[in-house]
């Protein structure tokens, strides 16, 4: 499917492996030269080694609020901002220290913030662009075991659903994805410390999860990266002109309400 977007400049954030790679992989299949920031050349290279097109790694801690600024000093520009570094885990809400706090606010939000609030008035100016958050469902469904996680992912939807307010009348859109469990290395070093056998194998793991700790889950596995990726570059696309201001779940039905 030809989603119009050849020639455009994306920068994915967190494409270095899991949904963002995805992303990267499937925006450079539609001709998009795209941008991955990341903190280790290294790491960054051997990731993208296998990412056909016009893909280039830029070192960058996004992290850091100097990390923002090195990134946008060697791409002051993109026509596609995508949202998605990210870091979650689990904790008892009385172990969550400050410290805890600040860096959740500081990678989760604050690191969209800094490079919406450098990349989306250019965006505004040109009168076309488009700015993705990639969230969460526990930014609507709380996690009692992850609260530091999903205030910074409802956050987020504030954010998305903020700017989309300025776009009106503009090329412009900004949308929210809350994708569910996701399959990724770190997700099965999760689910194997949750696991009430440490020998379980990671399809036990999986399937233990679900039936204990998902029941909702219509899905009732793991989504596939490239099954949230695709909605990302969907909403990356011109085709995608009418959503704007949204926040759309790709969670496997875990949520059950329809709105």
């Amino acid at each position: 499917m030809d989603l119009e977007l050849k020639g455009k400049r994306a920068i994915v954030t967190g494409g270095s492996a899991g949904i963002g790679l995805a992303v990267v992989r499937m925006l450079a299949e539609e001709g998009v030269r795209v941008t991955v920031p990341g903190r280790n050349h290294e790491k960054l290279m051997e990731a993208l080694a296998s990412v056909p097109g016009a893909v280039r790694g830029l070192v960058a801690d996004l992290t850091t609020r100097a990390g923002a600024e090195a990134l946008v000093r060697q791409e002051p520009e993109t026509d596609i901002l995508v949202n998605n570094l990210g870091i979650y885990e689990s904790k008892d809400f009385a172990d969550i220290r400050d410290d805890d706090w600040l860096r959740y606010f500081e990678v989760n939000l604050l690191g969209g913030i800094r490079l919406a609030r450098h990349y989306f008035p250019g965006m505004l100016a040109r009168d076309w662009g488009r700015v993705v958050f990639v969230s969460s469902e526990a930014a609507v469904r709380v996690h009692p075991d992850m609260i530091h996680y999903g205030v910074t992912k409802a956050g987020q939807l504030v954010v998305s659903r903020g700017l989309a307010e300025l776009t009106r009348g503009t090329g412009v859109t900004v949308n929210a994805v809350l994708p569910g469990p996701t399959r990724s290395g770190a997700i099965r070093e999760f689910l194997q410390r949750r696991a009430s056998t440490p020998d379980a194998t990671p399809e036990q793991a999986e399937r233990e999860y679900f039936q204990r700790d998902q029941p909702n889950s219509l899905l009732q596995r793991m989504a596939e990266d490239r099954e949230i990726a695709s909605l990302i570059v969907y909403l990356a696309s011109p085709l995608a002109a009418a959503t704007n201001g949204a926040a759309l779940r790709c969670d496997g039905g875990i949520v059950s309400t329809i709105l």
